[in-house]
C-alpha cells in the first residue's frame, strides 16, 4: 500500500532532516474509526490522522528519549497542528536498534 499525501510529507521531512537508517511509518487511523477529534475530524481507514513511527538515526546519539521526540515533533509541527491527531514515536540510535532486533 502506498503512502497518502500526509505520510509522504512526513517521510520527506524526516528523511531530509535526520537521514534515517530506518524509517517505518504506519497509518493506524483505522483503529480509531469513530473517534472525534478537535475540529470534528473523524478517524477512518486511510484517514492519515494517527501514525506509528519507528525511526533510527545517528542524530539521536547522546539525546534523551524526550529530546528525540521533541526533535521529531518539531520537524512535523505543521502536520501535528493539522491533519495528524496522534503520533507514536520510537526513536532509536543505530546501536539501540541493533540491540533490540
Amino acid at each position: 500500500m502506498s503512502d497518502g499525501p500526509v505520510a509522504a510529507k512526513i517521510r520527506e521531512k524526516l528523511t531530509a532532516a535526520l537521514s534515517p537508517q530506518r524509517l517505518e511509518l504506519e497509518d493506524d487511523s483505522w483503529r480509531h474509526a469513530g473517534h472525534h477529534h478537535e475540529g470534528g475530524m473523524d478517524a477512518r481507514p486511510g484517514g492519515e490522522s494517527h501514525f506509528n513511527l519507528v525511526i533510527v538515526s545517528d542524530d539521536f546519539e547522546g539525546r534523551s528519549r524526550v529530546e528525540r521526540q521533541r526533535m521529531v515533533n518539531g520537524l512535523l509541527k505543521d502536520e501535528m497542528a493539522g491533519p495528524v491527531h496522534a503520533l507514536s514515536i520510537k526513536a532509536l540510535t543505530p546501536a539501540e536498534a541493533a540491540h533490540s532486533a
